[in-house]
């Protein structure tokens, strides 16, 4: 990877997220669930300016040593095994999702993928730019409290 691909990953895990929780919000005629929706995506959103913003700030930096090597490797695999691959397989998940507590545990998922996605991205980026990545794996932990207390009140 080079820092410019690993930050236009990150631009496209957010952009992922963006379309699920927009779908959502589109999707429920609950008040609060639609509001959260629209919050994380708001959320999301940012990100996504964020990430673009370090790319271009960011230059084209390769990963060739061993340490790196794994980490490539690990980041490949997390890519990978993700449910929302892109923006129409997220919009598809939450059409597909039996109700509030099953679309809240992909949710659930994809913000934990996500922070394991920039928990390793982290290590490779410039030190410049892992203050602002240790910021958005914040919100992302944020997301998941959001999320997990959400779906107490869907679970029977």
């Amino acid at each position: 990877f080079t820092s410019a691909e690993l930050f236009d990953i990150a631009v496209g895990i957010e952009r992922n997220g963006v379309a699920y929780y927009e779908s959502l919000s589109q999707l429920t005629g609950e008040q609060a669930l639609k509001r959260t929706y629209g919050q994380l995506a708001d959320m999301e959103r940012l990100h996504v300016g964020l990430f673009q913003r370090m790319r271009t700030s960011g230059g084209t930096q390769s990963y060739t040593g061993s340490d790196e090597a794994e980490y490539g490797t690990y980041l490949k695999a997390l890519i990978d095994s993700s449910g929302f691959t892109d923006d129409k397989t997220a919009r598809e998940l939450a059409r597909r999702a039996a109700g509030p507590a099953e679309a809240l545990q992909l949710a659930l998922g994809a913000e934990k993928d996500s922070i394991l996605f920039y928990s390793g991205m982290r290590e490779l980026v410039p030190q410049g730019e892992r203050d602002a990545v240790d910021a958005i794996i914040r919100e992302e932990r944020q997301h998941i409290r959001e999320l997990s207390e959400l779906k107490r009140r869907y679970v029977k």
